[in-house]
C-alpha cells in the first residue's frame, strides 16, 4: 500500500505550543467551527485561532456552560450541538448554512469519555462510536455546502494515538458480543483517521482537505479525567505529589502543546497541497506497525496501516452513510 504518511520536516516539534505554530498566520475573514470547543483542547485551539483573527463558533451541548467558559475569549459564537443526536445536527447544521457564510475550517474535536459500562444511542449505536466519529460524520456532510464555497476548506478530526490499538470491528461495531471501554475508545480513534482519509480523497477536488491529528496526553481533559489519581500514577501521567508530568517527547504534553497540532492541520501553509494523513507533534506522522505496549514511560502514537488504509477507509464512508439513513 502507498501511503503519504511521511513527516515533512514542519520545524515544530513534540514541545511547540499552539500559539508558536500559528505566529505570523492572519486567519482574518476565515470562519471556524469546532465541537466541543470550549473545553481542554477545544477550548484552546479556539482561544489561539481567535486571536489570529478567526470567526469561531463552537458546538456544545450546553451553549451556556460554553459561553461561560468562554467569556474570556471575545467574538465566539455558541451553537447548541448534541453528537448523538441527529436531529440536534441536522438542526445545528441548518442554522449554519442559513447564514450562507463559507466555511474555512471545520475542527472535530469533541470526544466522549470511555464508559465503563456499554452505553448505546437511541439508534443503538454504541455510544463512543455515535459521538466520536458518526455524529461528526454526519455533521461534516451537513456542512458540504459551506466548506465547498470556500474552494480551500480543512477538515480536521482530533484522534488518538490510540487508534494503533483497534482496527474497526466490521462484524461487532457496537460491542454486543462483549464491551470493552479501551476497544471500543480505540475502534472510534480508528474511524476519525479513516475518516479523513477518505473525505480527502472525495473532496479534495473540490478544495476540501482532511486531517487526523494525535494530540498526545494531556493530564486534565475529559477523555482521561476519569481514570481518578491511582489510575493516572499508573499511567505515568502524575507524580507522587498529584502533579502532571510533562514530557513532550513521550507524547506526555501541557493543553498548550496538545492543541498545537490540532492548530497546525488548521493553518499551516505546509499542508496546501497535502491531505489525507495523520499528523503528531505538528508535522505528519511516520508509518509504524510494530507492535509496542502502552506503558508508563512509553506512549506509542505513529499511525498504522489499518487506520489509513484507502479500502477501509471507503468501506466505512459507506457503512457510515447507511447507518445514518438506518
Amino acid at each position: 500500500m502507498t501511503h503519504k504518511q511521511h513527516p515533512i520536516g514542519s520545524g515544530f516539534t513534540a514541545a511547540s505550543t499552539a500559539e508558536e505554530v500559528a505566529a505570523g498566520i492572519d486567519l482574518t475573514g476565515k470562519n471556524v467551527i469546532i465541537t466541543g470547543g470550549h473545553a481542554g483542547l477545544g477550548r484552546e485551539a479556539t482561544r489561539v485561532l481567535v486571536n489570529a483573527g478567526a470567526s469561531v463558533t463552537v458546538g456544545s451541548r450546553n451553549p451556556q456552560r460554553a459561553q461561560e467558559a468562554l467569556a474570556d475569549v471575545e467574538g465566539v459564537e455558541v451553537s447548541r450541538l448534541d453528537l448523538m443526536d441527529p436531529a440536534s445536527i441536522d438542526a445545528f447544521a441548518e442554522r449554519r448554512l442559513d447564514t450562507h457564510r463559507p466555511l474555512h475550517i471545520l475542527i472535530n474535536c469533541a470526544g466522549l469519555p470511555a464508559p465503563a459500562q456499554r452505553e448505546l444511542d437511541a439508534r443503538g449505536y454504541e455510544a463512543q462510536f455515535a459521538t466520536n466519529h458518526l455524529g461528526h460524520f454526519q455533521l461534516t456532510l451537513r456542512l458540504l455546502p459551506a466548506l465547498r464555497a470556500t474552494r480551500g476548506a480543512r477538515v480536521v478530526n482530533v484522534t488518538s494515538g490510540a487508534q494503533r490499538f483497534s482496527d474497526i470491528r466490521w462484524d461487532d461495531l457496537h460491542f454486543a458480543d462483549g464491551y470493552e471501554p479501551t476497544a471500543a475508545y480505540a475502534q472510534s480513534k480508528t474511524a476519525n483517521v479513516l475518516f479523513a482519509v477518505e473525505l480527502d480523497r472525495r473532496w479534495a477536488k473540490d478544495g476540501i482537505r482532511g486531517y487526523a491529528t494525535h494530540p498526545g496526553v494531556v493530564v486534565g481533559t475529559s477523555l482521561n479525567s476519569s481514570a481518578g489519581q491511582e489510575g493516572l500514577r499508573a499511567m505515568g501521567l502524575i507524580d507522587e505529589a498529584g502533579q502532571p508530568i510533562i514530557d513532550p517527547k513521550a507524547g506526555k504534553k501541557t493543553l498548550q502543546q496538545g492543541a498545537a497540532t490540532i492548530v497546525f492541520a488548521a493553518t499551516s501553509p505546509l499542508l496546501a497541497d497535502i491531505g489525507g494523513v495523520y499528523l503528531k507533534d505538528s508535522d505528519i506522522s511516520r508509518l509504524d506497525d510494530e507492535p509496542k505496549p502502552l506503558t508508563a514511560d512509553s506512549i506509542p502514537s505513529e499511525v498504522a496501516s489499518h487506520s489509513i488504509d484507502p479500502k477501509s477507509a471507503r468501506r466505512l464512508w459507506e457503512l457510515s452513510e447507511q447507518m445514518l439513513t438506518a
